[in-house]
This record gives structure tokens, sequence and C-alpha cells, in this order.
């Protein structure tokens, strides 16, 4: 068979290691002569895992969590929020707000909120989420992404810090790694706590947390269940993702994964191969181009995951609201009779959540006099959504913050951008000058 890969294609590794590169070049060579490949190995899947944590510049072992306590808080009867720190990256601390039912037997299911562009862990839904999930009888892991809340250099919330271009080769890609890697490390948090069930643990994705979430249900198998909202359409080279104007958190990392080939076909397979995933997406959603990116897209994407994965067991399966936009999905009562049938929580039963009190978050909100921005307000957006009415009471970002002020001015350096950004451009510079970064970053 007769096939091209050219010079210009192959610059697009001279970013990566030595070793990576010459394994991606191969690959490269491989997908061109066979572009359409059978079912795929558990070598070949456990390669793939191996070869995006590299890209993304992720440690095939990851650092000792090192866990700080700094109390806890009743945000509202029935449940106990703890306030803690791990490391992440760079020796960095995510601050973190663990709810959980104030009294509960047993091994119970874990879940990771990660948020959307701006919003962190004083965002409406990962409080909702977190007080709602420990009412079901899950422990329930809510963080600051990098960039934001106490992970921001002027401790704000909704900056977008982390969308800062650093034109250094490397970089772009070392940021998705640390969401990613954000994310694990919140997996082994869950794993390590004894009231957790190792084994029933979900990651809940929103839009950029989609994305990053697509990536590290793909490369970490102890993640069990995985729900994406406001996202999930992974498409092919120059479509939505790789053009994102977020280089730093989306389309820099996106592009390093194109030596996969059908990126999404073998992202979608890898997390197949860990367990089930549910894609929720309103029809009207034009954020992430859900009109263009509706169930035809989504059956062909299918088509060719379940011809990688060899059957369709835990393929992704879909959910499109109607009408709905962009908003965080997974608190309505159908998203939970999801993560109740694939978690078993302790205190719902599938069957008996149609049975629960509803409400409109808008209405929630005007209630609890919660501040909702201009966009949420919408119906077609977070105003909109149907939840379960369950008592969730107003947080307060003084509530949620996990250290003292005083003591957050004294360790800042340990949590906020400026330090990751720091590190992460000193790393890409001693590759450079290994020779193992060369091009500089788009």
């Amino acid at each position: 068979m007769a096939f091209l890969v050219s010079t210009r294609y192959l610059r697009r590794f001279r970013p990566y290691p030595p070793g990576l590169r010459a394994a991606l070049i191969t690959a490269a060579f491989v997908m061109a002569a066979f572009p359409a490949l059978a079912q795929v190995s558990g070598r070949q899947v456990r390669t793939w895992r191996s070869q995006i944590r590299e890209a993304l510049f992720l440690p095939q072992r990851m650092p000792s969590l090192d866990v700080q306590h700094y109390g806890n808080f009743s945000p509202a009867p029935g449940v106990t929020a703890d306030r803690v720190t791990y490391v992440t990256e760079y020796g960095l601390r995510v601050p973190a707000i663990v709810y959980r039912p104030a009294e509960a037997k047993g091994k119970l299911p874990g879940m990771v909120v990660v948020n959307g562009h701006g919003a962190d862990k004083t965002s409406w839904y990962s409080w909702y989420t977190g007080v709602m999930y420990a009412r079901a009888g899950a422990v329930v892991l809510t963080y600051d992404p990098i960039g934001e809340g106490e992970r921001n250099d002027q401790h704000h919330d909704g900056t977008g810090e982390h969308d800062r271009v650093i034109a250094v080769a490397g970089v772009p890609q070392r940021m998705g790694g640390a969401m990613v890697m954000d994310v694990m490390q919140a997996v082994s948090y869950l794993d390590s706590r004894r009231d957790v069930d190792p084994h029933r643990i979900a990651v809940l994705g929103f839009s950029m947390g989609s994305f990053v979430v697509s990536l590290a249900g793909a490369v970490d198998p102890r993640i069990h269940a995985v729900f994406l909202t406001g996202g999930g359409d992974l498409d092919g080279p120059g479509g939505y993702w790789d053009s994102s104007r977020m280089v730093m958190c989306q389309s820099g990392p996106y592009r390093a994964l194109a030596f996969l080939g059908d990126r999404p076909a073998v992202i979608f397979t890898l997390q197949a191969r860990r367990g089930p995933t549910l894609i929720w997406n309103g029809t009207s959603d034009t954020v992430v181009a859900i009109p263009e990116h509706g169930p035809d897209f989504f059956a062909g994407l299918r088509r060719r995951v379940i011809a990688l994965n060899g059957s369709d067991k835990n393929v992704f399966t879909t959910y499109f609201d109607p009408g709905a936009s962009h908003r965080p999905a997974w608190v309505t009562p159908r998203a939970a009779e999801w993560l109740a049938a694939n978690l078993h929580f302790a205190n719902w039963r599938t069957k008996s959540i149609p049975k629960l009190p509803t409400i409109r978050i808008g209405a929630w909100a005007a209630e609890n006099q919660v501040r909702l921005n201009k966009s949420a307000m919408r119906h077609d957006r977070d105003a909109g959504l149907l939840t379960l009415d369950v008592g969730v009471p107003k947080l307060t970002p003084q509530q949620l913050n996990v250290l003292p002020m005083a003591e957050w001015e004294k360790q800042k350096t340990e949590f906020v951008y400026s330090s990751w950004a720091r590190d992460a451009i000193a790393a890409a510079t001693k590759d450079d000058a290994h020779g193992s970064s060369t091009t500089p970053a788009r």
C-alpha cells in the first residue's frame, strides 16, 4: 500500500522528548498505512495511555499526596464538609472542599467535580453538587483549578488567569497535563479515604472540565464512571477543539495528541476500557458547537469507538437536552438516576429519585439570594435547570476557603498560578536546552 507522511507533518513531533518522538513518528507511519485498524489489544491501550501522559508531561508515577487538614464545617443539616489540601504538579498544592454524609456506615462512592472556565469550588454548581450528592450518600470533592480562587495570585474567583498564553514550546501541553494531574490526584485522595469505595469513583466535567475529564478518564483506569456535560464532542484536525482560543488548557494540549490519529475514537476507546461514560449536551449549546456536533456526529464517533473497542461494552452513551444551552446538567434528576445506577448511592436508590421534589435553579437562587451571572440567568442556561430540591443553602466564599486568609498569605507560593508558570517555563526551557523542544508553541 502506498502512503505518504510529509516532512511538514513530522515536524509537529519535534517538541517531544527523543524517545517519545521516535515512537510517535513510527505510529504516524502505521496510521497512514493502516487507517482503519481493528480491535485494539490491551497492550495498545497501555501504550496509548503512556504516550498521552508523556505528550502532556504527566509523570508515569504520581507524587505523594501529603494531605493536610484544615478542619471541617456543616454546610447543611446531615452534611459535613472537610477542608483539605493535597500535592499536585511541581509540589504545588490543591485546596479542596470534600462533602460527605455526617453519619454513614460502610464504604461510599466518591465523586470529583471538575469546573468549567472561570469557575471553582465557590461556584454555585460546585457546592450544590457537593451538598446534593452528599445527601445521596457519596463523598464529593470540589477544588480550585489552577489560576482560580485560592490558586489565583490575588485570591480572586472567575479570573481565567490560566488562559494567559505562554509562548514557550511545551508549556501549553504542560498546562493540559497539570489539569489532568489535578483530577488524578483528586481520585488518589478519594482512594486514600477509608470511607470511600475505590471501585465506585466518578468524575464529572463541565465545559472546559469536560475536555480535562475526557483526557483524565482516558489515562486513569481507576475512575469507574465519567459524566461529561457541555462538551465531550471531540473532533478532528482543525475542528472546534484544535481551534479553541483557549490555547493553554484546550487547543494546545489537544493538538499535542495528534499522533493518535483519530483522537476522539482513541480517547473514547480508552474511556470504554475504563468504565461507563455519559455525554450530555443541550441541542442549542453553541459554546461547544453542539448544533454542528449533534446526534449524527456522536453516532459516527460511537461506531468508530465500537470498532476499536471490539464491542459496545462501556462505549459512551449520549443524551441531548432539547432547547438547552451550556450548563452543568449533572444536578438534574435524570443525571442523578444515571449516577445512582453506576455508583449505588448509600441513601438514594435509582427508582426513588423521580419521587424527590424538584426546583429550577433560577427559583432556588432567588429564594437563597444566590447571585447568578448574566448568562447563567437565561432559562436555557443555569436558571432553567430542573434540579433536585434537597435543601441546599447558600454558601459563601469565606466558608469555602480552605486556608484562613492570613495563613494563605504565608503559604500562597505553594498554591498560585505564578508558581506553576515559573516551574513550567523552567522545565520547558531545560528540555529545550537538551534538544527535546525546538519549536515555539502556537
